[in-house]
């Protein structure tokens, strides 16, 4: 049976602690990327059985934050595994691909930035088409949109966020935690401005390409005949922005502002939580965990 991600029932969260449940495994692997003329670092999940498998799986995709790694995703691994052994999620591939482009602050968007510093790379098409295509083709993936999913949290959740929205054909749901989006500008101290993600020639911040690449410029365009499910998760003591112009770019309030355009764009559903803590895995720990079983069916299962 074809895993669907959409309509998941939720259970109580699996202790953090370890398990005896069965354990999965994760590599190391790279994937050559043409639109980068170089090599995509990942981390890969491979659920328990799969070695001595001959079924087909479906697959999630994480990315990290600013400033972290691919290494980072080890925090989700053992949640994982429980949630597969209590069957409340089917057993799943887990990409999490490395970002150090654009000096690990690219925003997972292609950048149009040439600066000597840290010049911009087509970081969105790489991870989009050429890391989609290799994983497709080199694990045991079902490779439809109904069985892959994207997800992330601060620079990754705003990566997520715009994946699920401009490649619906590719990712049929999003798990987007505490994203670094901010509308219809970043506040004048954010890093969004320092990359070069969102940077023109010499510029490292366009505010009209800001404006061009942002989720909000997305919605209107979005195709309803594919539709998708968000789930977003934020901290009640995310960081707060001193200045009282900027207020409203605190991310608990920015993710309430998202959570409404998207349940107001026809073939987007979504779910909002507002989790106790900050910005870091106080949060975003027991998001993914409800948020991966609010978009995987419990019913789903591997496909031969």
């Amino acid at each position: 049976m074809l895993p669907t991600l959409l309509l998941a029932c939720c259970a109580a969260p699996p202790t953090r602690h370890a398990s005896a449940a069965p354990q999965g495994e994760i590599v190391e692997a790279g994937a050559y990327s043409p639109a980068l003329e170089g090599r995509i670092d990942y981390r890969i999940y491979l659920p328990p059985g799969y070695p001595g498998s001959t079924q087909r799986y479906p697959s999630l995709y994480l990315l990290h934050g600013r400033g972290d790694s691919m290494t980072a995703w080890a925090h989700v691994k053992n949640d994982l595994d429980v949630l597969i052994a209590a069957g409340k999620i089917p057993p799943l591939i887990v990409v999490m691909p490395d970002a150090p482009w654009s000096g690990r602050g690219n925003w997972y968007v292609d950048s149009a930035y040439t600066g000597t510093d840290h010049p911009g790379r087509p970081v969105e098409t790489a991870l989009t088409r050429d890391l989609v295509a290799a994983i497709d083709a080199r694990y045991r993936t079902v490779a439809e949109r109904s069985a892959r999913a994207v997800g992330g949290y601060s620079m990754g959740g705003a990566g997520a966020l715009r994946y699920v929205i401009i490649h619906p054909k590719l990712f049929a749901a999003a798990l987007v935690l505490s994203p670094a989006v901010y509308h219809p500008l970043p506040p004048k101290d954010s890093s969004t401005r320092e990359y070069g993600a969102f940077g023109v020639g010499s510029a490292r911040f366009d505010e009209d390409r800001y404006r061009s690449l942002s989720y909000a410029a997305a919605l209107p365009r979005f195709d309803p005949h594919f539709p998708v499910r968000v789930f977003l998760a934020v901290g009640d003591k995310e960081h707060v922005n001193r200045a009282a112009e900027d207020a409203s770019h605190d991310l608990d309030f920015e993710t309430a502002v998202v959570y409404n355009k998207l349940v107001r764009t026809p073939g987007v559903a979504a779910d909002w939580r507002v989790f106790g803590g900050g910005h870091d895995w106080d949060v975003w720990q027991p998001a993914f965990v409800e948020g991966v079983q609010k978009l995987f069916r419990r019913t789903a299962t591997p496909r031969d």
